[in-house]
């Protein structure tokens, strides 16, 4: 195989994985459901659902802290999805931070 060749196929695996990131869709709560964050793989917010009984003008820290679990741990199982992706397309591949 020709580096050409090579070059040809990183490209379309590139393609068909940034594909896969735009398609995923990854859920993730905090508070017992209170917050539910949806994010594709490219770990862009697709959707934020607050349900009303956590929204207290008293209580804004708590709303906060748990905004930031949800984008977190919707960031995580992105990762995760698309580290298992990957894996698929390249088998034994390690990539750091993911």
């Amino acid at each position: 195989m020709n580096i050409q060749q090579m070059m040809k196929q990183a490209q379309q695996m590139q393609e068909r994985l940034q594909k896969q990131m735009a398609e995923l869709k990854v859920e993730a709560t905090a508070g017992g459901g209170m917050v539910t964050v949806v994010v594709n793989g490219a770990k862009q917010i697709q959707s934020l659902k607050i349900d009303p009984d956590v929204v207290s003008k008293d209580d804004v820290e708590m709303l906060q802290d748990l905004i930031v679990a949800a984008v977190n741990d919707a960031h995580r199982k992105a990762d995760e999805v698309m580290a298992q992706k990957m894996g698929g397309m390249i088998p034994g591949l390690k990539v750091p931070g993911i």
